[in-house]
C-alpha cells in the first residue's frame, strides 16, 4: 500500500483519542535510534506509570511466584472483595516483546472492581528470549498450579475466565484452546474477553488502510513482532497463531470480542467473531467508534475504555452460573 493512499487516521479519531495522544506528544521522552529491548521495555514501563495511577483499591493484592518447565514466573492476584465466585487470568498486551504487570495494573484493577472477581495477571515471558509457545504453557502451569492451591489462596477455580488485550488477546484464547485440546481441566471456562487482539491473518483491508507511527502497527512493525515470537517459519501456520488453524466449530468458551475502529487489526476480530458465530459459537463483537489500538490504557482520560472495560466485566458476569 502506498503511504499516500491509506486512511488519514488522526483525522477520524475521537476528540478523547485526540487528547490522549497530544498529551502522549507534550510528555514523551527520547529514545535512542539504536535501542535494545531493555531500553524499548523500560521506556514501555515509564510511559505507561501515569497512565496505571488511580486505579480502585483492593481488598488485598498479592504476589506469586510459579515455577514450570522453563524456570519461574510471576502472578499477581487482586482480591477485590474477601470473597469471590470466580478468578479472571488476564494477559498484557505489548507485541509479546513488551509489557508487565505494572504495565496494566490499573486495567487489572478494573476488571477486578467491575466483576467482583478476582483477577491474575500472568508474567509471562517475554520474546524473543522466549519463542512461542512458552507463554501458552507458561499461563497453563499458572493455571493448573491455582487449581490445584485454590484454597490456599482463598480462589474460587470453579468457574475461571481469560482476558487480554493485544497481543494478551490471542495468547488469552489460545490459552483456551491449548486447555480444550488436551483435554486440561483447570475449572469451568466461564468467558473470554479479548480486546483489539490478532489471530492470525495474513493480510487484510484494514491491516493497509490503517496503522502508523501513532500505534506501533505498520506492516513492517507487525513482522518484527511475529518474528520475535515465531521460533520459526511452520509456526505461522500452529493453530496456536493463527487462531482460524484451529477448529473453531466446537466447545468455544463465550467471546467477548472488542474492536477498537481505526486499529489495523480490527478485520482479525471481524473475522473471529464472524467464524464463531457462522458455527454457533456463543459470542459478541463490539467495536469502540473513534479509537486506536491500545485504547484501552487510557481510562483516566477516556470514557470509551473504562467503557470497554465494564463491557467486557458485564459479558462474563453474565455467563456465571
Amino acid at each position: 500500500m502506498k503511504p499516500e493512499n491509506k486512511v488519514n487516521v488522526l483525522e477520524c479519531i475521537s476528540q478523547e483519542m485526540r487528547d490522549v495522544l497530544q498529551f502522549q506528544l507534550q510528555n514523551a521522552k527520547p529514545q535512542p535510534a539504536n535501542s535494545d529491548y531493555e531500553m524499548i521495555r523500560q521506556s514501555y514501563i515509564d510511559e505507561r506509570k501515569y497512565w496505571n495511577s488511580e486505579g480502585p483499591e483492593m481488598v488485598k493484592a498479592q504476589s506469586v511466584k510459579i515455577a514450570n518447565k522453563y524456570g519461574e514466573i510471576g502472578t499477581r492476584i487482586y482480591y477485590p472483595q474477601h470473597k469471590t465466585r470466580a478468578t479472571l487470568f488476564y494477559l498484557h498486551g505489548g507485541g509479546f516483546i513488551v509489557g508487565n504487570l505494572d504495565t496494566h495494573d490499573r486495567i487489572m484493577r478494573l476488571l477486578a472492581h467491575y466483576t467482583g472477581c478476582a483477577v491474575i495477571g500472568i508474567d509471562y515471558s517475554l520474546s524473543p528470549e522466549a519463542r512461542f509457545p512458552q507463554a501458552i504453557e507458561e499461563t497453563v502451569a499458572a493455571c493448573q498450579y491455582f487449581y490445584a492451591h485454590a484454597q490456599d489462596y482463598q480462589l474460587n477455580m470453579q468457574q475461571i475466565g481469560f482476558a487480554g488485550d493485544s497481543a494478551g488477546a490471542m495468547l488469552s484464547f489460545a490459552t483456551t484452546l491449548w486447555l480444550r485440546d488436551r483435554g486440561i481441566d483447570c475449572g469451568r471456562i466461564a468467558g473470554v474477553l479479548l480486546y483489539y487482539g490478532l489471530y492470525g491473518l495474513r493480510d487484510s483491508m484494514t491491516r493497509r488502510l490503517y496503522g502508523g507511527s501513532w500505534d506501533g502497527l505498520t506492516q513492517k512493525d507487525l513482522e518484527e513482532y511475529e518474528q520475535a515470537y515465531l521460533a520459526n517459519e511452520q509456526d505461522k501456520e500452529s493453530p496456536y497463531y493463527c487462531i482460524f488453524n484451529n477448529d473453531l466449530t466446537h466447545d468455544i468458551s463465550p467471546c467477548f470480542i472488542a474492536g477498537a475502529e481505526f486499529d489495523p487489526l480490527i478485520d482479525d476480530s471481524r473475522a473471529l467473531y464472524q467464524t464463531l458465530r457462522e458455527h454457533q459459537q456463543p459470542c459478541c463483537y463490539q467495536m469502540y467508534s473513534g479509537t486506536l489500538h491500545a485504547f484501552l490504557h487510557y481510562s483516566r482520560m477516556m470514557k470509551s475504555a473504562d467503557r470497554a472495560l465494564r463491557d467486557g466485566a458485564d459479558y462474563f458476569c453474565r455467563h456465571l452460573n
